[in-house]
């Protein structure tokens, strides 16, 4: 998600990158307040919302929130996709096959 426009192209980039690593992504960059994109997530039961900046595209990193409206803090792309990829693994784990 990006806060304003000048956010567009940065959290399309970071989308691509995501989906090359394997991951569902939806780049949300409408041009909507960040309050409403994030409810609007959180209805949508999103497990993930990376959220962008004029600091965070200065830093080359996001903002990442859980689900549950928690702040998991700014992480680089690649510390996003091992965050994903730890957190796929811990959930196929939990799942018992069914017999």
């Amino acid at each position: 998600m990006n806060i304003t426009d000048n956010q567009r192209e940065y959290v399309a980039a970071a989308a691509a990158e995501l989906r090359n690593a394997g991951f569902r992504v939806e780049a949300d960059i409408r041009n909507e307040k960040i309050g409403f994109k994030i409810r609007e997530a959180e209805k949508a039961r999103v497990p993930f919302m990376l959220v962008a900046g004029g600091r965070e595209v200065q830093d080359g990193t996001v903002s990442v929130r859980g689900r549950s409206g928690a702040n998991l803090g700014t992480m680089t792309l690649s510390g996003v996709i091992d965050l994903l990829r730890d957190e796929t693994a811990r959930i196929r784990e939990d799942v018992q096959p069914i017999q």
